[in-house]
């Protein structure tokens, strides 16, 4: 989909847009929930606000990379993994170390399940002070030849938490089992997984007098199973997911070929 989405006459053509977690307007739309979150968070503007956001893509936390480059008080932005600790490994130790599909893990906080974080190129283009070529070198022709970057070794990689506030955590199925549980037994409020993953690794992460937001990211509903094995008990199912089941499912399964799916595309626009 991404070779697709690279074409620009085909889209053109086509008339196709898109709006997913690589697209600017999903972000720009995701920049109002830390504007609004720090507004309820805070009474006045002189206060400062982190936030921990469960990260597979880099996505929604770029959104709150962008709106703390706007000028939002922002103190911390700590991005939470599971088990699939890309993003993790590099605000740790300066290396970013893209994993083969043998190496990502099937999850119990599947949305985070991503060993290649699309956005995250747009972050290191700061980071790297906008320098377009040495950032096209890094994720072009290195990322595809090693799989992998080092910064650890270069002074600029110090600044993505002393002048862009970044931290990260990790969880994992016993972190996320343990923190549903815990936020039930204490709120009586259910979250999903990926939100757990954001509770567990936020926890570590609190400065005194400074707020810590959690940025929820999914119904618990969509992870029963889940929630059953934290709980003995299946989440509540909002009105309009009733009878989902039953309802057509349309699907076509082809291989994963770039041309192949741009005739489908090309047979059903026509």
């Amino acid at each position: 989909m991404k070779a697709v989405s690279n074409d620009l006459d085909f889209k053109r053509q086509h008339k196709i847009g898109t709006v997913n977690s690589i697209n600017w307007a999903r972000l720009l739309a995701q920049v109002v929930y830390y504007f609004a979150g720090y507004i309820q968070a805070t009474e006045a503007n002189s206060q400062q606000v982190s936030f921990t956001v469960p990260s597979g893509n880099f996505g929604n936390v770029c959104a709150g990379h962008v709106a703390r480059q706007m000028g939002l008080p922002i103190a911390q932005l700590v991005v939470a993994t599971n088990e699939n600790d890309v993003l993790d490994e590099f605000f740790r130790t300066g290396v970013y170390r893209v994993r083969g599909s043998a190496d990502t893990h099937e999850t119990s906080s599947p949305s985070m399940d991503i060993s290649k974080a699309s956005n995250f190129e747009r972050f290191v283009f700061d980071l790297l002070g906008r320098n377009a070529a040495r950032t096209a070198a890094l994720f072009g022709s290195q990322l595809n030849q090693v799989g992998q970057f080092d910064l650890s070794a270069d002074p600029l990689f110090a600044q993505a938490a002393g002048v862009y506030g970044f931290a990260s955590g990790k969880s994992t199925h016993s972190d996320r089992l343990a923190t549903i549980r815990d936020v039930f037994q204490r709120h009586g409020m259910v979250i999903d997984t990926h939100t757990a993953d954001g509770v567990k690794v936020a926890r570590e992460h609190v400065q005194a007098g400074t707020p810590m937001v959690v940025l929820e990211t999914a119904l618990p509903i969509k992870f029963a199973e889940t929630i059953h094995e934290a709980l003995g008990q299946l989440p509540d199912r909002p009105v309009k997911f009733n009878g989902i089941e039953a309802l057509p499912k349309r699907v076509v399964v082809m291989p994963s070929d770039a041309a192949r799916v741009k005739a489908f595309i090309t047979e059903r626009c026509s």
